[in-house]
């Protein structure tokens, strides 16, 4: 028997209230799980479909979801909301995830590098200023169409859509060091390939 009443050996988990079930999570109960998931699966998949869009989608993020519920019982608190709450927040919160990721790579696939702009180009309205920072551009993009398609990226999403380091790496399924080594070696190609065009700064 468990410390607060819940026994260990057989037991009937559909009498068991959501309180008791994340409390056996937490102790690694797989079983405590399936019942959540049994509970609350169908739950969770029609809010992801409601926000991705698609079935497929939403059954990846629900085995997800109930992924994080197993890592992240521990830190489940009853005193800030029930465990249907805390799951579901878990799910919208996941969706969302993917649905913004999803748009970031459709972008990232479709954008036409010389789209980019710089409010410099907009807002001047001396001509001389203004061949100047256009060709500067022009050299901006050329150097960029020279770095690896992995630090393009990575730049793009920081620039862009203005993600941290981490929430990159997250994105891109990636270690966090490397995404920090692909931002620094693309500003660093970046650097060398300007001032190879400016030598004299």
């Amino acid at each position: 028997m468990y410390s607060d009443g819940i026994y260990l050996g057989f037991m009937n988990y559909h009498a068991l209230d959501d309180h008791a079930l994340i409390t056996l999570v937490q102790r690694e109960d797989a079983a405590a799980l399936s019942e959540l998931y049994d509970r609350y699966g169908r739950l969770v998949f029609s809010l992801a479909r409601q926000i991705v869009g698609d079935a497929a989608s939403a059954e990846e993020i629900t085995q997800d979801v109930f992924v994080r519920v197993w890592e992240k019982a521990i830190s489940y608190d009853g005193n800030r909301a029930q465990v249907s709450t805390w799951i579901t927040r878990i799910a919208r919160n996941r969706s969302i995830d993917v649905l913004r990721h999803r748009q970031a790579r459709a972008d990232f696939q479709t954008m036409d590098w010389e789209d980019m702009r710089t409010g410099m180009i907009s807002e001047e309205t001396n001509p001389e200023k203004m061949t100047f920072y256009a060709l500067r551009r022009q050299q901006v993009l050329a150097a960029l169409r020279q770095l690896p398609e992995s630090q393009r990226q990575a730049l793009f999403l920081a620039y862009f859509y203005g993600m941290s380091q981490r929430e990159i790496a997250e994105h891109l399924n990636q270690p966090l060091g490397t995404v920090k080594t692909r931002i620094r070696l693309g500003m660093q190609k970046l650097r060398t390939l300007l001032a190879e065009e400016h030598p004299q700064g």
